[in-house]
């Protein structure tokens, strides 16, 4: 075949091919075991299910090695042979015919702060991966199903260190988010950020919701798509095997609208077949890739694990909250010299009130070294805060160790003129997708006039072009330079917004109090110099949010661009205005809501914010005021976790949130145990044995809902993975265990559930058995019998709590 990047950029479409579990369960792979161990062991039914896919039409094989990732393998496993040789027989079967895309899936772990992996780890996982996938001959690497931002963000970064090869990413998505709470437009401007070469979404229940996921991602659309659903919900037949009940021709037909959505690339997931990639192609002869029309006119855009924030020219201006910088602060400099961050996170909380939805991040004070202060800053703010960062060093190698600890395309803050600053950093942001200020400073000298500030940008953004990184990771500082001894300054740097703007299509952005150094009344010179500013296309600025005049000017102008629609945000900030009144808050980055806001008790709001550092402290106060151990647990902990549990249900959190609340929870509950045990409250607890099955060595929800099912007074043993039957129900007999609760992920290892169920009955034990995963369903949990099912952390606390009663 010829260069996989040569036909991203013709006008055909191409066809991926379809699901490789179920088919090889048909073709005699046994419940529980590993697709990639049992291939190397049977590599002719391997190859034969490549042969009759590309048979079928497939332009593109998908290699067998989805699972093929050291933590996935095990231990003992040779992970650089397995995937060497699956990517080897495909190019054999192939033999011209199709490109071969090399698979990686997630490893089943998570990266801080979510899980124990640095996200340097993951990296190097899936680098021993990805090399054997090259040397078997893949002309792509496909990070496929992904469901967190920083694992598919760690399979790009891995890709670009082993090879040259094009780079393609696919996210699974449940409704307007994935697990982790990313939605289909804030991973289509990180992957866009990173420059992937194909970007996709994968296994959601089936091509009519993918529908809306495609369609949620075009208006920022540059690249090629592909799409690849699931032929419907698995399902049990009436002989307790796993289906899918959706056909091949309802779901080619379904499937082929999706060429109607920019998708370059069309196939299957779980439960497609040849068949239904043979029915796709048919459907679909003679249509034309209709290349993305990109109708959002985001110069440049930042984003978190869970939020963008686009600059351009008709969106918002954006305030980056500049009070995370010790620069004449005392105490925040005293705490980062003694590496504490009590005053940063104060700071950030503020600020994010106040309606910054970025924040800078520096830490530059004497006696810090910032090479690992800021790192650990970025993780802690990254741990609690939604927002995205702007990370701020002059020191290269503290802004490359921060971005090794940040999930999405924060912005790097800056890369000057001076000499070999651009080589050095500017080849790092690409890498990391990063968004970066350029300083139109070179040498000693302060470009003063509009004329000297252009060419020195256009010089710079020549250097960045030549390095390969594209003008949508770059944002302008057009220099405000003191209007009190330059008083030409605020006229000189509003024409080269202008030029930036309508001449070089460029985001700009600046430090807005300088303009008034050395004057009176400060803030009405900042803020007339806003409105100004915004008026010629500055996009962005960096400053206090807390100030009354700069909001008022803010808002205003927004209003007066026609950018507020309807004047919406301007009314709800400034209903009940008062001339010299306090600047309102302003709407959080960070989802809100609830009790929390309403000057509730601090334990209470420590949990639902996952205030995990603080919650102690605030345990203590209560103590020393007089509550009684058992009152902080029923009157505080509990409701907040059931607050908690409301916002994950209503979607306002995702998994980060939870998780962080549910840590700050039993860390609070660890403190008072030793109290309630002393006091005898601490009482009888309704032990709970937890497992994933026998074959699935997925751990990620099980655990979770370890966490959670502790936090709600339940006594835990978890048992971990890949556990028998026998094991499981030993343990609930030895333990008296009221539940057992049983996790799978996979549909071939969901059918050892029952073997636990049965075991129950023949032993004629009372013990309760609830199931979970991805894959289950209520059809599969009345028809093993067992006695609940969930697909979340919250709902399984609810079953648990019914069958305890």
């Amino acid at each position: 075949m010829s260069d996989f990047r040569k036909i991203l950029s013709d006008d055909k479409v191409y066809f991926y091919d379809g699901g490789y579990g179920s088919l090889l369960m048909g073709r005699g792979l046994p419940p529980g075991l590993s697709p990639e161990v049992w291939g190397m062991r049977e590599p002719d039914v391997i190859r034969s299910a490549y042969r009759d896919y590309v048979e079928a039409g497939a332009n593109v094989l998908t290699t067998n090695t989805f699972g093929g990732s050291g933590p996935k393998l095990g231990l003992d496993a040779d992970v650089f042979e397995l995937n060497r040789t699956m990517a080897s027989m495909a190019r054999e079967v192939a033999d011209g015919r199709a490109f071969i895309a090399g698979s990686v899936g997630p490893t089943g772990k998570f990266c801080e702060p979510l899980g124990e992996l640095t996200f340097r780890e993951l990296v190097a996982i899936f680098k021993e991966q990805i090399r054997g996938l090259v040397a078997g001959g893949a002309d792509l690497i496909m990070a496929e199903t992904h469901f967190d931002l920083a694992e598919a963000k760690a399979v790009v970064i891995a890709a670009r260190e082993v090879c040259d090869l094009p780079v393609g990413v696919s996210m699974t998505f449940e409704g307007n988010a994935c697990l982790t709470g990313t939605s289909p437009l804030t991973f289509v401007d990180t992957m866009q950020n990173l420059g992937v070469e194909l970007i996709g979404t994968n296994c959601s229940a089936g091509p009519e919701q993918m529908r809306d996921t495609l369609a949620a991602w075009s208006s920022r659309l540059e690249t090629p798509v592909v799409a690849q659903a699931n032929a419907g919900l698995p399902e049990l037949d009436d002989d307790g095997n796993t289906v899918f009940r959706l056909t091949p021709e309802p779901f080619a037909e379904a499937s082929v609208k999706f060429f109607d959505l920019h998708a370059k690339f069309v196939g299957g997931c779980c439960g497609t077949t040849p068949d239904h990639i043979r029915a796709l192609r048919r459907l679909a002869e003679g249509r034309t890739w209709k290349r993305p029309q990109k109708s959002d006119d985001a110069q440049v855009v930042l984003t978190s694990r869970s939020l963008t924030v686009p600059l351009g020219f008709n969106h918002p201006g954006v305030i980056i909250g500049e009070r995370i910088n010790p620069t004449g602060k005392k105490q925040l400099t005293a705490e980062l010299q003694d590496g504490l961050f009590t005053e940063a996170t104060r700071f950030a909380t503020e600020q994010i009130a106040q309606g910054a939805p970025v924040l800078d991040v520096n830490v530059g004070a004497p006696l810090v070294e910032e090479r690992e202060l800021l790192p650990q800053l970025v993780k802690k703010l990254v741990a609690e805060f939604q927002c995205p960062l702007s990370i701020d060093s002059n020191d290269s190698d503290a802004v490359e160790e921060a971005l090794w600890n940040y999930p999405g395309s924060p912005l790097v803050n800056s890369i000057s003129g001076e000499p070999g600053k651009m080589e050095r950093l500017g080849p790092v942001c690409k890498k990391f997708g990063a968004p970066f200020i350029l300083l139109p400073i070179q040498g000693k000298k302060l470009p003063v006039t509009s004329a000297e500030r252009i060419a020195v940008i256009e010089e710079l953004v020549a250097q960045a072009e030549s390095l390969g990184i594209p003008r949508r990771l770059i944002v302008v500082d057009c220099l405000a330079l003191t209007v009190s001894s330059k008083p030409e300054a605020a006229r000189h740097f509003l024409e080269t917004v202008r030029h930036c703007k309508e001449n070089l299509g460029l985001a700009t952005t600046v430090g807005l109090s300088n303009v008034s150094f050395g004057l009176p009344a400060r803030e009405l010179l900042n803020s007339t110099f806003l409105a100004m500013a915004m008026t010629s296309g500055l996009t962005s600025f960096i400053a206090n949010p807390n100030s009354q005049r700069l909001q008022e000017t803010l808002h205003s102008v927004e209003v007066l661009l026609n950018r507020d629609p309807q004047a919406g945000r301007y009314i709800e900030k400034f209903s009940d205005w008062t001339p010299g009144a306090p600047a309102p808050a302003g709407t959080p980055s960070a989802p809100s809501g609830g009790k929390e806001t309403e000057g509730g008790d601090p334990v209470f709001t420590a949990v639902v914010k996952g205030d995990k550092d603080n919650v102690v402290a605030l345990v203590e106060a209560a103590l020393a005021e007089g509550a009684e151990p058992m009152n902080v647990v029923n009157d505080r902990l509990i409701p907040g976790i059931l607050e908690v549990g409301e916002k994950y249900e209503r979607k306002e959190y995702f998994l980060p949130q939870l998780l962080r609340s549910a840590e700050t929870m039993q860390t609070a509950f660890t403190r008072l145990q030793p109290l309630l045990d002393a006091a005898g409250g601490g009482g009888s607890k309704p032990v709970v044995i937890m497992a994933t099955v026998e074959g699935d060595i997925h751990d990620i929800g099980k655990n979770i809902v370890c966490l959670m099912l502790k936090n709600h007074g339940f006594e835990v043993i978890d048992l971990g993975k890949d556990v028998p039957a026998e094991k499981i129900v030993d343990a609930a007999q030895e333990h008296n265990a009221r539940v057992i609760g049983l996790s799978a992920l996979m549909t071939t290892t969901m059918v050892r559930m029952e073997d636990t169920v049965q075991m129950v009955r023949d032993r004629g034990m009372d013990a309760k058995v609830m199931i979970g995963g991805a894959v289950v369903t209520e059809k599969f949990c009345t028809a093993i019998g067992a006695d609940g099912w969930s697909t979340d952390a919250v709902e399984a606390v609810k079953i648990a709590q019914r069958l305890t009663q």
